[in-house]
């Protein structure tokens, strides 16, 4: 899967999301709108973990798909 397809199957990623990152509200998640890079910022925020350690742990997610 890719980031086309995340965004395209939203809904469905979401709950999937909150369940990985549960410390992320609904409404953080449902504002990314399947955005990366928002996704990136709001988990690094909250989690306290560097830009590209978020990316390489929400890349494989999506790869896991």
């Amino acid at each position: 899967m890719n980031w086309e397809q995340v965004k395209g199957n939203w809904t469905q990623m979401k709950g999937e999301l909150r369940a990985k990152y549960g410390e992320l509200t609904d409404d953080e998640v449902e504002q990314a709108e399947g955005e990366r890079e928002k996704l990136v910022g709001l988990i690094s925020e909250k989690y306290g973990k560097a830009k590209f350690e978020v990316q390489k742990e929400l890349d494989e997610w999506v790869n896991q798909r």
